[in-house]
Protein backbone atom coordinates (compact mmCIF):
# COMPACT_ATOMS: atom_id res chain seq x y z
CA UNK A 1 0.00 0.00 0.00
CA UNK A 2 3.09 2.27 0.35
CA UNK A 3 3.11 2.62 -3.39
CA UNK A 4 -0.50 3.46 -3.73
CA UNK A 5 0.01 6.18 -1.11
CA UNK A 6 2.87 7.56 -2.23
CA UNK A 7 1.09 7.72 -5.81
CA UNK A 8 -1.81 9.53 -4.11
CA UNK A 9 0.76 11.82 -2.48
CA UNK A 10 2.71 12.85 -5.87
CA UNK A 11 -0.76 13.31 -7.75
CA UNK A 12 -2.11 15.90 -4.69
CA UNK A 13 0.61 17.90 -4.69
CA UNK A 14 0.90 17.84 -8.02
CA UNK A 15 -2.69 19.40 -8.17
CA UNK A 16 -2.05 21.50 -5.67
CA UNK A 17 1.24 23.11 -6.77
CA UNK A 18 -0.40 23.80 -10.12
CA UNK A 19 -3.51 25.37 -8.67
CA UNK A 20 -0.72 27.90 -7.45
CA UNK A 21 1.31 28.25 -10.25
CA UNK A 22 4.30 26.61 -8.65
CA UNK A 23 6.38 24.11 -10.62
CA UNK A 24 5.75 20.55 -10.23
CA UNK A 25 9.35 19.06 -11.12
CA UNK A 26 10.42 18.03 -7.58
CA UNK A 27 8.03 17.36 -5.24
CA UNK A 28 10.44 16.93 -2.41
CA UNK A 29 8.96 13.66 -1.04
CA UNK A 30 10.23 11.86 1.36
CA UNK A 31 10.28 9.45 4.54
CA UNK A 32 9.81 11.11 7.76
CA UNK A 33 11.95 10.65 10.84
CA UNK A 34 10.72 7.40 13.01
CA UNK A 35 9.04 10.46 15.95
CA UNK A 36 6.83 11.96 13.22
CA UNK A 37 3.57 10.04 13.07
CA UNK A 38 3.03 10.56 9.58
CA UNK A 39 4.06 7.34 6.45
CA UNK A 40 5.50 10.63 3.54
CA UNK A 41 6.43 13.95 4.14
CA UNK A 42 7.27 16.88 1.61
CA UNK A 43 10.09 19.49 1.09
CA UNK A 44 8.59 21.37 -1.50
CA UNK A 45 7.78 24.25 0.31
CA UNK A 46 11.85 25.14 0.94
CA UNK A 47 12.48 25.04 -2.93
CA UNK A 48 9.04 27.20 -3.49
CA UNK A 49 10.08 30.04 -0.49
CA UNK A 50 12.06 32.46 -2.96
CA UNK A 51 9.78 31.94 -5.88
CA UNK A 52 6.51 32.43 -3.57
CA UNK A 53 7.97 35.48 -1.69
CA UNK A 54 7.16 33.91 1.54
CA UNK A 55 8.90 32.26 4.33
CA UNK A 56 8.66 28.16 4.11
CA UNK A 57 5.70 27.23 7.20
CA UNK A 58 3.82 30.06 5.01
CA UNK A 59 4.14 27.88 1.89
CA UNK A 60 3.63 24.69 3.25
CA UNK A 61 0.41 26.03 4.41
CA UNK A 62 -0.53 27.48 1.07
CA UNK A 63 -0.02 24.34 -0.24
CA UNK A 64 -1.63 21.97 2.80
CA UNK A 65 -4.54 23.94 2.28
CA UNK A 66 -5.20 23.04 -1.57
CA UNK A 67 -5.31 19.21 -1.07
CA UNK A 68 -8.28 18.05 0.62
CA UNK A 69 -7.99 14.73 2.40
CA UNK A 70 -11.29 13.58 2.33
CA UNK A 71 -10.87 13.26 -1.83
CA UNK A 72 -8.17 10.86 -0.63
CA UNK A 73 -7.98 6.62 0.20
CA UNK A 74 -4.87 5.89 1.85
CA UNK A 75 -4.39 9.66 3.22
CA UNK A 76 -6.36 11.06 6.20
CA UNK A 77 -4.94 14.18 6.94
CA UNK A 78 -2.34 16.44 5.51
CA UNK A 79 -0.43 18.34 8.37
CA UNK A 80 2.30 21.05 8.38
CA UNK A 81 4.62 21.13 10.67
CA UNK A 82 7.17 24.31 10.25
CA UNK A 83 8.30 23.67 6.54
CA UNK A 84 7.13 20.33 6.28
CA UNK A 85 4.01 19.21 5.06
CA UNK A 86 2.81 15.57 6.80
CA UNK A 87 1.00 13.01 5.15
CA UNK A 88 -0.63 10.84 7.60
CA UNK A 89 -2.19 7.05 7.10
CA UNK A 90 -5.65 6.88 6.80
CA UNK A 91 -7.75 3.21 8.10
CA UNK A 92 -8.32 2.40 4.81
CA UNK A 93 -4.40 1.86 3.97
CA UNK A 94 -3.58 -0.24 7.27
CA UNK A 95 -7.22 -2.38 6.23
CA UNK A 96 -5.67 -2.97 2.66
CA UNK A 97 -2.40 -3.53 4.15
CA UNK A 98 -3.05 -6.24 6.57
CA UNK A 99 -5.36 -7.78 3.55
CA UNK A 100 -2.74 -7.76 0.45
CA UNK A 101 0.19 -8.67 3.12
CA UNK A 102 -1.96 -11.95 4.57
CA UNK A 103 -0.72 -13.39 0.58
CA UNK A 104 2.31 -15.78 0.11
CA UNK A 105 2.93 -13.51 -2.69
CA UNK A 106 3.42 -10.20 -1.13
CA UNK A 107 6.14 -8.04 -2.04
CA UNK A 108 6.18 -9.44 -5.69
CA UNK A 109 5.27 -5.81 -8.35
CA UNK A 110 3.28 -6.24 -11.07
CA UNK A 111 4.87 -8.14 -14.20
CA UNK A 112 6.68 -5.39 -15.65
CA UNK A 113 7.31 -6.87 -19.53
CA UNK A 114 11.24 -6.19 -19.64
CA UNK A 115 13.70 -8.93 -20.05
CA UNK A 116 16.93 -8.71 -18.07
CA UNK A 117 20.32 -11.31 -18.23
CA UNK A 118 22.14 -11.42 -15.28
CA UNK A 119 25.56 -12.43 -15.33
CA UNK A 120 27.57 -13.35 -12.26
CA UNK A 121 29.52 -15.60 -10.87
CA UNK A 122 32.03 -17.12 -13.87
CA UNK A 123 34.85 -17.77 -12.11
CA UNK A 124 37.42 -19.29 -14.16
CA UNK A 125 36.57 -23.26 -14.35
CA UNK A 126 40.02 -24.23 -13.14
CA UNK A 127 39.05 -25.66 -9.75
CA UNK A 128 37.13 -25.15 -6.55
CA UNK A 129 35.35 -21.93 -5.58
CA UNK A 130 37.72 -19.53 -3.56
CA UNK A 131 35.78 -17.75 -0.27
CA UNK A 132 37.69 -14.56 -1.53
CA UNK A 133 34.68 -15.07 -4.70
CA UNK A 134 32.07 -15.85 -2.63
CA UNK A 135 30.68 -12.41 -2.70
CA UNK A 136 29.98 -12.77 -6.41
CA UNK A 137 27.31 -15.49 -6.39
CA UNK A 138 25.58 -14.58 -3.15
CA UNK A 139 25.15 -11.12 -4.31
CA UNK A 140 24.62 -11.90 -7.73
CA UNK A 141 21.83 -14.44 -6.73
CA UNK A 142 20.30 -12.07 -4.44
CA UNK A 143 20.27 -9.23 -7.63
CA UNK A 144 18.27 -12.07 -9.74
CA UNK A 145 15.80 -12.86 -7.02
CA UNK A 146 15.33 -9.08 -6.15
CA UNK A 147 14.75 -8.28 -9.95
CA UNK A 148 11.97 -11.28 -10.04
CA UNK A 149 10.31 -9.77 -7.12
CA UNK A 150 10.19 -6.23 -8.97
CA UNK A 151 8.50 -7.89 -12.08
CA UNK A 152 11.47 -8.66 -14.60
CA UNK A 153 11.64 -11.91 -16.68
CA UNK A 154 15.18 -12.59 -15.59
CA UNK A 155 17.70 -14.98 -17.05
CA UNK A 156 20.73 -15.97 -14.60
CA UNK A 157 23.72 -16.49 -16.76
CA UNK A 158 27.40 -17.90 -15.75
CA UNK A 159 29.93 -16.32 -18.54
CA UNK A 160 32.66 -19.41 -18.83
CA UNK A 161 35.93 -18.46 -19.70
CA UNK A 162 36.56 -21.50 -21.54
CA UNK A 163 39.16 -20.22 -24.23
CA UNK A 164 42.04 -18.55 -22.81
CA UNK A 165 45.53 -19.78 -22.27
CA UNK A 166 44.65 -20.91 -18.16
CA UNK A 167 42.04 -23.63 -20.10
CA UNK A 168 44.82 -24.44 -22.96
CA UNK A 169 47.22 -25.47 -20.21
CA UNK A 170 44.45 -27.35 -18.38
CA UNK A 171 43.57 -29.29 -21.42
CA UNK A 172 47.30 -30.19 -22.70
CA UNK A 173 47.87 -30.58 -18.40
CA UNK A 174 45.15 -32.88 -18.33
CA UNK A 175 46.38 -35.14 -21.34
CA UNK A 176 49.61 -34.95 -20.69
CA UNK A 177 49.84 -36.91 -17.06
CA UNK A 178 48.75 -40.04 -15.21
CA UNK A 179 47.25 -39.90 -12.15
CA UNK A 180 50.21 -41.30 -10.65
CA UNK A 181 52.48 -38.34 -11.22
CA UNK A 182 50.15 -36.32 -8.95
CA UNK A 183 51.57 -35.47 -5.71
CA UNK A 184 48.35 -35.20 -3.43
CA UNK A 185 45.01 -36.50 -3.18
CA UNK A 186 42.06 -34.82 -3.95
CA UNK A 187 41.07 -32.88 -0.99
CA UNK A 188 37.43 -33.54 -1.34
CA UNK A 189 35.32 -36.09 -3.09
CA UNK A 190 34.20 -34.29 -6.09
CA UNK A 191 35.48 -34.05 -9.23
CA UNK A 192 37.22 -30.31 -9.29
CA UNK A 193 38.86 -31.20 -6.52
CA UNK A 194 40.23 -33.83 -8.45
CA UNK A 195 40.76 -32.44 -11.65
CA UNK A 196 42.42 -29.42 -10.25
CA UNK A 197 45.25 -31.45 -9.62
CA UNK A 198 46.44 -31.80 -13.31
CA UNK A 199 45.93 -27.71 -13.72
CA UNK A 200 48.88 -27.43 -10.84
CA UNK A 201 50.91 -30.12 -12.06
CA UNK A 202 51.06 -28.53 -15.60
CA UNK A 203 51.77 -25.04 -14.17
CA UNK A 204 54.82 -26.37 -11.71
CA UNK A 205 56.11 -28.45 -14.93
CA UNK A 206 56.42 -25.35 -17.01
CA UNK A 207 58.06 -23.62 -14.07
CA UNK A 208 60.35 -26.38 -13.25
CA UNK A 209 61.26 -28.21 -16.73
CA UNK A 210 64.03 -28.46 -19.01
CA UNK A 211 63.84 -25.41 -21.83
CA UNK A 212 63.42 -28.28 -24.36
CA UNK A 213 60.02 -29.59 -22.33
CA UNK A 214 58.73 -26.29 -21.51
CA UNK A 215 59.67 -25.37 -25.21
CA UNK A 216 57.71 -28.54 -26.48
CA UNK A 217 54.53 -28.53 -23.83
CA UNK A 218 54.37 -24.41 -24.79
CA UNK A 219 53.86 -25.88 -28.43
CA UNK A 220 50.98 -28.14 -27.93
CA UNK A 221 49.56 -25.54 -25.96
CA UNK A 222 49.67 -22.92 -28.40
CA UNK A 223 48.30 -25.55 -31.11
CA UNK A 224 45.38 -25.30 -28.79
CA UNK A 225 44.36 -21.85 -28.58
CA UNK A 226 45.03 -21.65 -32.06
CA UNK A 227 42.61 -24.63 -32.79
CA UNK A 228 39.86 -22.89 -30.31
CA UNK A 229 40.53 -19.10 -32.12
CA UNK A 230 39.92 -21.39 -35.58
CA UNK A 231 36.57 -23.22 -33.99
CA UNK A 232 38.36 -26.40 -34.81
CA UNK A 233 35.82 -28.87 -33.36
CA UNK A 234 38.97 -31.62 -31.98
CA UNK A 235 40.42 -28.57 -29.66
CA UNK A 236 37.20 -27.22 -28.26
CA UNK A 237 36.33 -31.08 -27.42
CA UNK A 238 39.97 -31.69 -26.01
CA UNK A 239 39.07 -28.40 -23.44
CA UNK A 240 35.34 -29.10 -22.87
CA UNK A 241 36.27 -32.16 -21.57
CA UNK A 242 38.05 -30.86 -18.27
CA UNK A 243 35.76 -27.36 -18.53
CA UNK A 244 32.50 -29.43 -18.45
CA UNK A 245 33.50 -31.74 -15.77
CA UNK A 246 35.06 -28.84 -13.36
CA UNK A 247 32.04 -26.69 -14.02
CA UNK A 248 29.62 -30.04 -12.65
CA UNK A 249 31.49 -29.91 -9.63
CA UNK A 250 31.74 -26.25 -8.79
CA UNK A 251 27.87 -26.34 -9.90
CA UNK A 252 27.53 -28.73 -6.50
CA UNK A 253 29.27 -26.45 -4.49
CA UNK A 254 26.92 -23.32 -5.61
CA UNK A 255 24.15 -25.22 -5.41
CA UNK A 256 24.49 -25.12 -1.28
CA UNK A 257 24.52 -21.38 -1.49
CA UNK A 258 22.15 -21.60 -3.03
CA UNK A 259 22.99 -19.67 -6.46
CA UNK A 260 21.68 -21.62 -9.27
CA UNK A 261 22.14 -20.84 -13.58
CA UNK A 262 19.51 -20.75 -16.30
CA UNK A 263 22.84 -20.82 -19.03
CA UNK A 264 26.31 -21.32 -19.12
CA UNK A 265 27.77 -19.37 -21.70
CA UNK A 266 30.96 -20.27 -23.35
CA UNK A 267 33.27 -17.88 -24.40
CA UNK A 268 33.82 -20.77 -27.69
CA UNK A 269 30.29 -19.61 -28.68
CA UNK A 270 31.66 -16.24 -30.07
CA UNK A 271 34.51 -17.76 -31.84
CA UNK A 272 32.94 -20.86 -33.26
CA UNK A 273 30.01 -18.67 -34.65
CA UNK A 274 32.43 -15.66 -36.33
CA UNK A 275 30.69 -13.09 -33.86
CA UNK A 276 34.12 -12.71 -32.44
CA UNK A 277 36.20 -12.28 -36.01
CA UNK A 278 33.11 -9.81 -36.91
CA UNK A 279 33.92 -7.81 -33.79
CA UNK A 280 37.37 -7.75 -34.19
CA UNK A 281 37.12 -6.42 -38.40
CA UNK A 282 34.76 -3.75 -36.76
CA UNK A 283 37.39 -2.76 -34.21
CA UNK A 284 40.04 -2.33 -36.71
CA UNK A 285 38.21 0.36 -38.51
CA UNK A 286 37.84 2.49 -35.63
CA UNK A 287 39.77 5.81 -35.32
CA UNK A 288 40.73 4.93 -32.24
CA UNK A 289 42.18 1.38 -33.49
CA UNK A 290 46.40 1.04 -33.29
CA UNK A 291 48.68 -1.81 -33.84
CA UNK A 292 51.56 -1.43 -31.53
CA UNK A 293 53.63 -3.47 -29.81
CA UNK A 294 52.87 -6.63 -31.66
CA UNK A 295 49.40 -5.88 -31.19
CA UNK A 296 45.72 -4.77 -32.47
CA UNK A 297 44.91 -2.04 -29.55
CA UNK A 298 42.38 0.51 -28.76
CA UNK A 299 43.41 4.27 -27.94
CA UNK A 300 40.80 5.54 -25.44
CA UNK A 301 42.61 8.29 -23.47
CA UNK A 302 40.28 11.12 -25.41
CA UNK A 303 37.32 8.65 -23.78
CA UNK A 304 38.68 9.05 -20.35
CA UNK A 305 40.56 5.64 -19.64
CA UNK A 306 44.60 5.69 -19.82
CA UNK A 307 45.19 2.27 -20.77
CA UNK A 308 44.42 0.97 -24.22
CA UNK A 309 42.19 -1.83 -25.21
CA UNK A 310 44.00 -4.71 -26.07
CA UNK A 311 41.96 -6.85 -28.49
CA UNK A 312 44.41 -9.02 -31.17
CA UNK A 313 47.49 -10.31 -30.29
CA UNK A 314 50.20 -10.45 -33.62
CA UNK A 315 49.20 -14.36 -33.82
CA UNK A 316 45.63 -13.63 -34.61
CA UNK A 317 44.33 -15.15 -31.44
CA UNK A 318 41.82 -12.97 -29.80
CA UNK A 319 41.74 -11.65 -25.98
CA UNK A 320 39.11 -12.34 -23.61
CA UNK A 321 37.93 -8.53 -23.64
CA UNK A 322 37.17 -9.08 -27.29
CA UNK A 323 35.18 -11.88 -26.90
CA UNK A 324 33.08 -10.48 -24.26
CA UNK A 325 32.42 -7.29 -26.38
CA UNK A 326 30.84 -10.01 -28.77
CA UNK A 327 29.41 -11.54 -25.77
CA UNK A 328 27.87 -8.14 -24.40
CA UNK A 329 26.10 -7.21 -28.38
CA UNK A 330 24.53 -10.72 -27.91
CA UNK A 331 23.04 -9.69 -24.84
CA UNK A 332 21.81 -6.61 -26.57
CA UNK A 333 19.83 -8.69 -28.96
CA UNK A 334 18.42 -11.24 -26.57
CA UNK A 335 17.46 -9.27 -23.96
CA UNK A 336 15.79 -5.25 -22.85
CA UNK A 337 18.56 -5.17 -20.22
CA UNK A 338 21.93 -6.38 -18.99
CA UNK A 339 23.16 -6.52 -15.82
CA UNK A 340 26.82 -7.66 -14.96
CA UNK A 341 27.88 -8.63 -11.41
CA UNK A 342 32.17 -7.76 -11.44
CA UNK A 343 35.20 -7.86 -8.65
CA UNK A 344 36.26 -4.39 -8.08
CA UNK A 345 39.36 -5.47 -10.01
CA UNK A 346 37.19 -5.96 -13.32
CA UNK A 347 36.64 -2.21 -12.44
CA UNK A 348 39.01 -0.86 -15.57
CA UNK A 349 37.98 -3.77 -18.27
CA UNK A 350 34.15 -2.82 -17.74
CA UNK A 351 34.91 0.95 -18.47
CA UNK A 352 37.13 -0.26 -21.25
CA UNK A 353 33.91 -2.60 -22.44
CA UNK A 354 31.26 0.20 -22.17
CA UNK A 355 33.28 2.92 -24.17
CA UNK A 356 34.76 0.28 -26.64
CA UNK A 357 30.39 -0.48 -26.90
CA UNK A 358 29.46 2.73 -27.99
CA UNK A 359 32.10 3.01 -30.10
CA UNK A 360 30.69 0.20 -31.83
CA UNK A 361 27.50 1.93 -32.24
CA UNK A 362 25.65 0.44 -29.38
CA UNK A 363 23.04 1.72 -26.85
CA UNK A 364 24.61 0.84 -23.53
CA UNK A 365 21.94 2.73 -21.47
CA UNK A 366 20.71 -1.03 -20.87
CA UNK A 367 24.20 -1.94 -19.25
CA UNK A 368 24.59 -2.09 -15.44
CA UNK A 369 27.62 -3.10 -13.65
CA UNK A 370 27.59 -4.20 -9.94
CA UNK A 371 31.23 -4.15 -8.62
CA UNK A 372 31.77 -5.21 -5.51
CA UNK A 373 35.04 -5.55 -2.79
CA UNK A 374 36.42 -9.24 -1.41
CA UNK A 375 35.43 -10.93 1.32
CA UNK A 376 38.28 -11.41 4.13
CA UNK A 377 39.04 -14.30 6.83
CA UNK A 378 39.90 -13.10 9.85
CA UNK A 379 43.90 -13.87 10.84
CA UNK A 380 44.09 -17.70 11.88
CA UNK A 381 40.25 -17.92 12.15
CA UNK A 382 39.67 -20.84 9.48
CA UNK A 383 42.10 -23.47 8.36
CA UNK A 384 43.00 -25.47 5.22
CA UNK A 385 44.30 -29.01 4.44
CA UNK A 386 46.38 -27.34 1.87
CA UNK A 387 47.29 -23.85 3.70
CA UNK A 388 46.89 -21.54 0.23
CA UNK A 389 43.37 -20.68 1.19
CA UNK A 390 40.12 -21.46 1.99
CA UNK A 391 37.60 -22.52 -0.58
CA UNK A 392 34.07 -21.75 -0.60
CA UNK A 393 33.25 -25.53 0.58
CA UNK A 394 35.13 -25.07 3.43
CA UNK A 395 33.54 -22.37 4.43
CA UNK A 396 30.01 -23.66 4.57
CA UNK A 397 31.15 -26.74 6.43
CA UNK A 398 32.05 -24.67 8.99
CA UNK A 399 29.60 -22.62 9.17
CA UNK A 400 27.20 -25.28 9.58
CA UNK A 401 29.09 -27.05 12.36
CA UNK A 402 29.05 -23.28 14.56
CA UNK A 403 25.38 -23.30 13.90
CA UNK A 404 24.64 -26.72 14.71
CA UNK A 405 26.76 -26.01 18.14
CA UNK A 406 24.37 -23.02 18.33
CA UNK A 407 21.67 -24.72 17.84
CA UNK A 408 22.34 -27.34 20.30
CA UNK A 409 23.03 -25.02 22.99
CA UNK A 410 19.74 -23.64 22.69
CA UNK A 411 17.49 -26.58 23.16
CA UNK A 412 16.92 -25.83 26.48
CA UNK A 413 15.83 -22.36 26.32
CA UNK A 414 13.60 -22.88 23.53
CA UNK A 415 9.79 -21.44 24.45
CA UNK A 416 8.15 -23.82 21.91
CA UNK A 417 7.04 -27.33 23.24
CA UNK A 418 7.82 -28.90 20.06
CA UNK A 419 10.42 -31.51 20.17
CA UNK A 420 13.21 -31.52 17.53
CA UNK A 421 15.44 -34.52 16.61
CA UNK A 422 18.46 -34.79 15.02
CA UNK A 423 16.79 -34.41 11.69
CA UNK A 424 15.58 -31.10 12.58
CA UNK A 425 18.51 -29.35 14.19
CA UNK A 426 20.53 -30.90 11.09
CA UNK A 427 17.99 -29.13 9.10
CA UNK A 428 17.90 -25.71 10.96
CA UNK A 429 21.87 -26.32 11.18
CA UNK A 430 21.92 -25.47 7.55
CA UNK A 431 19.37 -22.89 7.43
CA UNK A 432 21.16 -20.94 10.20
CA UNK A 433 24.86 -21.81 8.78
CA UNK A 434 24.44 -20.74 5.06
CA UNK A 435 21.61 -17.90 6.11
CA UNK A 436 24.68 -16.69 7.94
CA UNK A 437 26.98 -16.45 5.25
CA UNK A 438 24.83 -15.43 2.92
CA UNK A 439 23.30 -12.62 5.14
CA UNK A 440 26.60 -11.46 6.68
CA UNK A 441 28.08 -10.46 2.93
CA UNK A 442 24.79 -9.67 1.39
CA UNK A 443 23.86 -7.21 3.74
CA UNK A 444 26.96 -4.73 3.42
CA UNK A 445 27.22 -2.31 0.56
CA UNK A 446 29.09 -4.26 -2.18
CA UNK A 447 32.06 -1.48 -2.25
CA UNK A 448 32.94 -1.59 0.95
CA UNK A 449 35.31 -4.48 1.96
CA UNK A 450 34.43 -6.89 4.68
CA UNK A 451 36.05 -9.29 6.99
CA UNK A 452 33.36 -12.20 7.70
CA UNK A 453 33.50 -12.83 11.43
CA UNK A 454 31.84 -15.90 13.56
CA UNK A 455 30.90 -14.27 16.22
CA UNK A 456 28.51 -11.49 14.34
CA UNK A 457 27.20 -13.59 11.61
CA UNK A 458 25.92 -16.27 13.80
CA UNK A 459 24.63 -13.88 16.80
CA UNK A 460 21.50 -14.65 17.39
CA UNK A 461 20.33 -11.65 19.63
CA UNK A 462 21.93 -9.31 17.35
CA UNK A 463 20.89 -8.00 13.84
CA UNK A 464 22.07 -11.09 11.93
CA UNK A 465 20.68 -13.69 9.71
CA UNK A 466 19.32 -15.61 12.94
CA UNK A 467 17.96 -12.62 14.61
CA UNK A 468 15.69 -12.09 11.44
CA UNK A 469 15.06 -15.89 10.76
CA UNK A 470 14.20 -16.61 14.36
CA UNK A 471 11.15 -13.64 13.98
CA UNK A 472 10.00 -15.68 11.19
CA UNK A 473 10.12 -19.10 13.41
CA UNK A 474 8.52 -17.14 15.84
CA UNK A 475 5.59 -16.28 13.65
CA UNK A 476 5.11 -19.84 12.66
CA UNK A 477 4.79 -20.72 16.58
CA UNK A 478 2.10 -18.15 16.83
CA UNK A 479 0.40 -19.26 13.92
CA UNK A 480 0.53 -23.05 14.55
CA UNK A 481 -0.35 -22.79 18.26
CA UNK A 482 -3.51 -21.01 17.08
CA UNK A 483 -4.29 -23.99 14.37
CA UNK A 484 -3.45 -21.85 11.53
CA UNK A 485 -1.39 -23.20 8.77
CA UNK A 486 1.64 -20.83 8.65
CA UNK A 487 2.26 -21.41 4.54
CA UNK A 488 -1.34 -20.25 3.96
CA UNK A 489 -1.73 -17.87 6.62
CA UNK A 490 -5.31 -16.39 7.13
CA UNK A 491 -6.59 -17.98 3.64
CA UNK A 492 -8.56 -20.50 5.89
CA UNK A 493 -9.91 -18.28 8.72
CA UNK A 494 -13.37 -16.88 7.63
CA UNK A 495 -13.55 -14.41 10.22
CA UNK A 496 -13.83 -10.87 9.06
CA UNK A 497 -10.33 -8.88 10.10
CA UNK A 498 -10.65 -5.80 11.67
CA UNK A 499 -7.71 -3.46 11.24
CA UNK A 500 -8.69 -0.74 13.30
CA UNK A 501 -8.50 -2.96 16.14
CA UNK A 502 -4.95 -2.84 15.50
CA UNK A 503 -4.49 0.86 17.45
CA UNK A 504 -1.32 0.62 19.72
CA UNK A 505 1.59 2.14 19.01
CA UNK A 506 3.37 -0.92 17.92
CA UNK A 507 0.63 -2.35 15.91
CA UNK A 508 1.38 0.36 13.48
CA UNK A 509 4.62 0.52 13.66
CA UNK A 510 4.82 -2.89 12.71
CA UNK A 511 1.42 -2.56 9.96
CA UNK A 512 3.32 0.52 8.41
CA UNK A 513 6.77 -1.53 8.12
CA UNK A 514 5.30 -4.38 6.46
CA UNK A 515 3.30 -1.80 4.42
CA UNK A 516 6.76 -0.49 3.10
CA UNK A 517 7.96 -3.57 1.77
CA UNK A 518 6.85 -3.73 -1.91
CA UNK A 519 8.16 -0.19 -2.35
CA UNK A 520 11.72 -1.33 -0.57
CA UNK A 521 11.74 -3.86 -3.44
CA UNK A 522 10.90 -1.60 -5.74
CA UNK A 523 13.95 1.12 -5.12
CA UNK A 524 16.29 -1.49 -4.25
CA UNK A 525 15.76 -2.96 -7.87
CA UNK A 526 16.19 0.26 -9.20
CA UNK A 527 19.31 0.77 -7.53
CA UNK A 528 20.56 -3.15 -7.84
CA UNK A 529 21.07 -3.19 -3.91
CA UNK A 530 20.30 -6.29 -2.62
CA UNK A 531 21.58 -5.08 0.86
CA UNK A 532 18.67 -2.25 1.31
CA UNK A 533 16.22 -5.56 1.49
CA UNK A 534 19.01 -6.76 4.54
CA UNK A 535 18.22 -3.38 5.98
CA UNK A 536 14.38 -3.59 5.79
CA UNK A 537 14.66 -6.93 7.44
CA UNK A 538 16.70 -5.28 10.67
CA UNK A 539 14.26 -2.84 10.91
CA UNK A 540 11.52 -5.58 10.28
CA UNK A 541 12.56 -7.69 13.08
CA UNK A 542 12.92 -5.02 15.57
CA UNK A 543 9.19 -3.52 15.20
CA UNK A 544 8.50 -7.32 15.26
CA UNK A 545 9.83 -8.05 18.45
CA UNK A 546 7.91 -5.07 20.09
CA UNK A 547 4.87 -5.70 18.62
CA UNK A 548 5.74 -9.40 20.39
CA UNK A 549 6.23 -8.01 24.02
CA UNK A 550 3.55 -5.53 24.05
CA UNK A 551 0.95 -7.07 22.01
CA UNK A 552 -0.12 -10.37 23.37
CA UNK A 553 -1.69 -12.26 20.44
CA UNK A 554 -3.03 -16.19 22.72
CA UNK A 555 -3.36 -15.07 26.20
CA UNK A 556 -6.46 -16.17 27.23
CA UNK A 557 -7.45 -12.37 28.23
CA UNK A 558 -6.99 -10.90 24.76
CA UNK A 559 -10.62 -9.87 23.01
CA UNK A 560 -11.74 -13.07 20.75
CA UNK A 561 -12.19 -10.20 17.57
CA UNK A 562 -8.55 -8.25 19.02
CA UNK A 563 -7.36 -12.04 18.91
CA UNK A 564 -8.19 -12.32 15.29
CA UNK A 565 -6.70 -8.97 14.24
CA UNK A 566 -3.52 -9.77 15.94
CA UNK A 567 -2.84 -13.18 14.11
CA UNK A 568 -3.52 -11.40 11.06
CA UNK A 569 -0.67 -9.49 11.73
CA UNK A 570 1.13 -12.31 12.09
CA UNK A 571 0.52 -13.86 9.56
CA UNK A 572 1.19 -10.56 7.19
CA UNK A 573 4.51 -10.32 9.50
CA UNK A 574 5.10 -14.46 8.25
CA UNK A 575 5.05 -13.76 4.48
CA UNK A 576 6.22 -10.45 4.64
CA UNK A 577 9.44 -11.63 6.59
CA UNK A 578 9.86 -14.66 4.70
CA UNK A 579 9.80 -12.50 1.59
CA UNK A 580 12.41 -10.38 2.33
CA UNK A 581 14.59 -13.35 3.18
CA UNK A 582 14.26 -15.41 0.28
CA UNK A 583 15.08 -12.33 -1.92
CA UNK A 584 18.11 -12.20 0.22
CA UNK A 585 18.67 -16.05 -0.63
CA UNK A 586 18.62 -16.98 3.10
CA UNK A 587 16.01 -19.85 4.43
CA UNK A 588 13.11 -19.13 6.40
CA UNK A 589 12.99 -21.62 9.03
CA UNK A 590 9.86 -22.60 10.27
CA UNK A 591 11.39 -23.83 13.71
CA UNK A 592 14.28 -22.55 15.66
Amino acid sequence: MFLSLRAEVEDALEGALSTLDFPTDDLGIEEPPDDVESVLASSVAFRLAGEAGAPPPQVAGQVADEIDADDLTYVSAVQTQGPYLNFLPSDAYFAETLETATGDTYGNLPDREESVVVEHTSANPTGPVHVGRARNPIIGDAVCNLLEYAGYDVDRHYYVNDAGRQMAVFAWAYETFDEDDLEDEPERDRIEYDLVRYYRKGNAYLENASDAEVEAAEAEIESIMQGLEAGDDEAYERVSEVVDQVLGGMTECLARLPAEFDEFVKETRFMRNGATDDLVARLKELDESVYEEDAWQLELEDHGIDKNLVFLRADGTSLYATRDLAHHEWKFDEYDRAVTVLGEDHKLQAKQVRTTLELLGNETDQLRQVLYSYVNLPEGKMSTRRGTGVDLDDLLDEAIDRARGEVEDRLDDRIRDDDLDDEDIERIAHQVGIGAVRYDIVSKQPTKAITFEWDRALDFEAQSAPYVQYVHARCCGILEEAGIDPETGMADVETAVDADLLETEAERDLLETIARFPAVVDEAADDLEPHQIATYTREFADRFNGFYRECPVLADDVDPEIREARLALVAASKHAVANALSILGVAAPRSM
